[in-house]
């Protein structure tokens, strides 16, 4: 019985994924028709309902039903907060920049949802670097106690990808009026470096707690957002 209840289970979270998957895919490639084709204005206002969707979606197809997970997301919510209110009232962290209007309310010049965001990416990057790793267990264990070698190539791997994703993502974000760098308007490497160490220090914690990285949705989702700024940047 037991066997057949984790069988049952797993056939669920497997539904769950491949639902969450096409949903995704079909939101981004409607919305980067919209952006590029039809009227950006009216697609790019509805980014705040995309980011809460995925992540909502990346909740749901967790594979450990446990709140570890949701601790997770308040973690890198109030931690990309407390960056980014650093970094746009004093330039401090990622460089001089300030938010456009597109991400919806927010506070001390940073829209609340770029906490939600913060969560999206070091989440899917820590999802992506256990895939490409490939981290199996005889035993699986919700805490994955790896050596210490490999807690710090999971977190060193995670955090270059989720800076990979931002060096990506800029170009396209500037171009869609999700937010401008002051001066001469080019991207400081200081960003990225910030980038590097603010995931390195989520995914050290996210290694610290008792959450799986097995979401498959989670990959599919980093490589769909992926090709979604790319085709803007080109676009642009």
């Amino acid at each position: 019985m037991p066997g057949l209840f984790i069988i049952g289970a797993k056939k669920a979270d497997n539904k769950k994924s491949h639902r969450a998957i096409w949903i995704a895919l079909v939101i981004h490639l409607v919305g980067l028709l919209g952006i590029l084709f039809v009227n950006r204005y009216r697609f790019i206002v509805l980014t705040p309902i995309n980011l809460l969707i995925m992540a909502g979606l990346l909740l749901q197809t967790r594979f450990d039903k446990n709140y570890w997970l949701h601790i997770f997301f308040a973690v890198c919510w109030l931690a990309g907060m407390a960056a980014e209110i650093t970094g746009v009232n004093t330039g401090l962290l990622f460089g001089d920049y300030r938010y456009g209007k597109w991400l919806g309310p927010g506070f001390a010049g940073v829209p609340l949802l770029i906490g939600v965001n913060w969560f999206i990416i070091v989440y899917s990057s820590a999802c992506v670097t256990h895939f490409l790793l490939d981290f199996k267990r005889k035993k699986r264990s919700l805490t994955l106690a790896y050596n210490r070698k490999r807690f710090f190539l999971f977190c060193f791997i995670g955090a270059l990808l989720a800076t990979f994703f931002d060096w990506v993502m800029e170009p396209a974000a500037i171009e869609l009026g999700f937010w401008i760098w002051t001066g001469d308007g080019s991207i400081p490497v200081f960003n990225y470096a910030c980038w590097f160490l603010l995931s390195f220090l989520l995914l050290f914690i996210f290694r610290k707690m008792p959450i799986t990285a097995n979401n498959r949705f989670a990959v599919y989702l980093f490589l769909i957002q992926l090709c979604f700024f790319l085709l803007i940047r080109i676009a642009g």
